[in-house]
């Protein structure tokens, strides 16, 4: 499998009075700056694992946090900061006076290979809208690509990158995100002016933005797609079921209402009088739910929302690695939101 495209170390006050764990040996791979490692092999079963000293790296101090917090500068609106000219974040744990009792460093990477999960999709010059989980690799997928669109396509592409988490600290971004521009957000509240000025100032042929997850970032999407500009964004939820019965980011698939229907147009279909119809297009015309960070299901978003209203099964597809790592595209019509 693939390395992780990010891993999290949490720093956290030690609890007064308690004495330290003990040394933990546990099989791991060995990753810089994170404690003493030596690998030794066991006595028996013959493999290599490694002794992290994870007790002294609990060990922090108010101190220590401190001295982390200057190094790092000033933290934004949601408690994020960077290291410039890296991919890594770093979050604050406060305490209820402000006072930063802990730090959450997250290790970004820069990852080759994931946009050939949906190298095909860019084809159609179409929005495409991923979820999942925290960790999944959306993030990761939206770096990728981004370096794609811009450097392979020869698109004008615009990153509104409100955590820096896509083109990484500083005013100069990463590397990885190639030839595409970055603009970078104030503060999280002000992510949907950001996308507009994006679209009106900057003539983008593809917007890419994180964490879509207000009413006006949602709204901010759709007046972008109705200027014909390609979005590549993601969401808070892990399935399709999650952004339909949402009231705040429904409309990122074209919203849902309540129809009262005919007493003829009701036998017809055999439903109730009431039922649910989807109310404009969608914003997004694909949608892709990220599983596992090598099985997505992805979604024409418009049939599949239908269907589903209408207590149906749509037809998606899988796409997956297999042992090689080739892509692999099955169709799957028994989706039913929790499973296939």
């Amino acid at each position: 499998m693939a390395p992780s495209a990010a891993r999290l170390l949490v720093f956290l006050l030690p609890k007064p009075k308690l004495t330290p764990p003990p040394p933990v040996r546990r099989p791991r791979r060995a990753w810089a700056g994170t404690a003493r490692c030596a690998p030794e092999t066991a006595a028996s079963g013959g493999f290599v694992v490694i002794e992290d000293d994870l007790s002294e790296l609990l060990q922090i101090s108010q101190l220590e946090l401190e001295e982390a917090q200057r190094a790092i500068g000033e933290f934004g609106g949601d408690n994020r900061a960077g290291i410039e000219g890296t991919l890594h974040r770093i979050s604050a744990i406060r305490s209820r006076k402000g006072l930063v009792v802990g730090l959450t460093c997250r290790v970004g990477r820069a990852v080759n290979g994931h946009v050939d999960m949906v190298r095909d999709l860019l084809n159609y010059k179409e929005s495409i809208l991923f979820l999942g989980r925290p960790g999944v690799g959306k993030t990761t997928v939206m770096r990728e690509t981004a370096r794609v669109l811009a450097d392979e396509f020869q698109k004008r592409v615009v990153i509104v990158d409100t955590s820096n988490e896509i083109g990484g600290d500083g005013d100069i971004p990463h590397a990885a995100i190639g030839g595409a521009r970055r603009m970078q957000v104030p503060e999280p509240s002000m992510q949907h002016r950001v996308m507009i000025e994006a679209v009106e100032n900057h003539m983008p042929e593809v917007v890419i933005v994180d964490e879509i997850g207000t009413e006006a970032e949602a709204q901010a999407c759709r007046s972008i797609a109705e200027r014909g500009v390609m979005l590549i964004g993601t969401a808070h939820g892990e399935r399709l079921a999650n952004i339909i019965k949402n009231p705040v980011l429904s409309d990122l698939i074209g919203g849902v209402e309540t129809v009262t229907l005919g007493d003829e147009e009701a036998r017809a279909r055999r439903t109730k009088k009431s039922i649910l119809e989807r109310k404009a297009p969608p914003t997004f015309p694909f949608l892709i739910e990220m599983r596992e960070r090598h099985y997505w299901v992805t979604h024409r978003t418009e049939r599949s929302v239908d269907m589903l209203l209408h207590g149906k099964k749509p037809l998606v597809e899988v796409r997956k690695r297999d042992n090689e790592f080739q892509v692999i595209i099955e169709r799957w019509a028994t989706y039913d939101g929790d499973g296939l």
